[in-house]
């Protein structure tokens, strides 16, 4: 792996322990200083799977699974699809789409 592809790796991660935060945040808590690390252990997870170009279904899904079986919520079909789509969006953005390979 060259040390670009590394940085650029780095980059979304971070972009997407963001969009956990920030957009998915299915607990409300983005706006609260001391909670900045609420989805920290689903992140390898989720960025494992955008690196990885996993469809935006299988994305939605572990979302969704997270907040009915882990938080007991009733989970948002459609507000997963739109974070799935982001995280996507990033991952093209930051290391490009497999069909510009």
């Amino acid at each position: 792996m060259t040390e670009e592809l590394k940085q650029k790796e780095k980059v979304l991660y971070n972009r997407c322990d963001e969009v956990l935060h920030y957009l998915w945040d299915p607990i409300g808590v983005s706006d609260i200083v001391q909670a900045r690390d609420e989805y920290h252990s689903y992140l390898p997870t989720v960025f494992a799977m955008v690196r990885d170009e996993k469809r935006l279904e299988e994305i939605a899904d572990y979302l969704t699974g997270i907040e009915s079986r882990w938080m007991g919520l009733t989970p948002s079909r459609d507000g997963a699809k739109k974070v799935a789509e982001v995280l996507l969006d990033w991952r093209d953005e930051i290391l490009g789409s497999s069909e510009e390979c």
